[in-house]
């Protein structure tokens, strides 16, 4: 059964008439989706410490620390189809994952599509996560205790940069994927089962996509579609974490399974009466902050265990 409160926020959503995404241009659905977490996500917890930051002088980060001392770090890459989605978007939960697991985050805007198509998202990433390595004396964090974490595109591209990393001999401690898209085909079953009337729709998705990477010869590359990665052993351990009402479910667990076979720490939960996106949804979605917790558990006992 849908979870009531998730129903609930689609009424009012209907109710509202808000528009879907795939109607709006990619200024206008960045728009929407900031002015929108007002209504979703709780107030933004003190944390200690909150600084703005650049990665090669380009990359616009903002990392967070919860406390004194040489911390862990989670690199953070924000949801919204690589096309939607900032710094912004993400404070709270970047903020609510700080204090709960005592690592600090570093949230990486990246640049988006249409404007940057793939694999412009990816290099990104992958330079914002060697960037907090190579300046972690000054950022405070151990460079040993690094972890990636993403939710939905995000998701996406924190299991890309665990295994470009892992290729190029710089092995990351965690990864958390929280809702990831790990096959463009979008060809798993619940693609089917969920294609309308749960927030992210069929539509949705191709709309996502159709901005980030267009040429269908592409969403075999592994950097778009890391389920089809010729090597996913030696990765870093993972929780996966799903929604049952959600297109992208059943990749999710695939991509689970395909870590576990092949000799992987992972940990996977699917909050089966869910949405895509609730995880930050917190003031109307109790579920949301169970989820969180849930996050901050995994980090802390993976990277921070003497602050349990």
């Amino acid at each position: 059964m849908l979870d009531p409160q998730a129903r609930a926020l689609l009424a009012l959503m209907a109710e509202r008439q808000v528009p879907p995404t795939h109607t709006l241009t990619p200024d206008e659905a960045r728009q929407l989706y900031r002015e929108r977490r007002g209504f979703t996500q709780p107030d933004a917890p003190p944390v200690a410490e909150v600084r703005e930051l650049k990665a090669d002088g380009t990359i616009a980060l903002r990392l967070y620390r919860p406390g004194a001392g040489k911390l862990p770090l989670l690199v953070y890459f924000h949801g919204g189809g690589w096309t939607i989605g900032d710094l912004e978007t993400h404070d709270v939960v970047c903020r609510q994952l700080a204090n709960g697991s005592g690592c600090a985050v570093l949230s990486v805007d990246y640049r988006l599509g249409p404007e940057h198509r793939f694999p412009a998202a990816v290099d990104d990433c992958v330079a914002a996560t060697r960037y907090a390595r190579r300046e972690a004396e000054a950022l405070g964090i151990d460079p040993g205790r690094v972890a990636v974490g993403g939710d939905s595109a995000g998701g996406n591209l924190a299991a890309v940069v665990a295994i470009a990393l892992r290729d190029a001999g710089e092995p990351l401690a965690f990864q958390l994927l929280v809702y990831p898209a790990t096959d463009m085909r979008a060809q798993a079953p619940s693609h089917t089962a969920n294609a309308q009337g749960y927030l992210l729709t069929a539509d949705s998705v191709a709309y996502y996509r159709g901005h980030y990477i267009p040429d269908p010869n592409a969403w075999s590359d592994w950097r778009a579609s890391p389920l089809l990665a010729a090597d996913l052993s030696r990765l870093p351990p993972a929780l996966v974490l799903t929604a049952g009402y959600d297109p992208l479910r059943d990749e999710g667990r695939q991509y689970a399974d395909a870590l576990s076979a092949a000799g992987n720490r992972v940990q996977y939960v699917c909050f089966e009466r869910q949405i895509h996106g609730f995880l930050t949804m917190g003031r109307v979605i109790d579920e949301a902050n169970t989820a969180i917790a849930l996050c901050s558990w995994a980090l802390r006992s993976t990277l921070n265990p003497g602050s349990a």
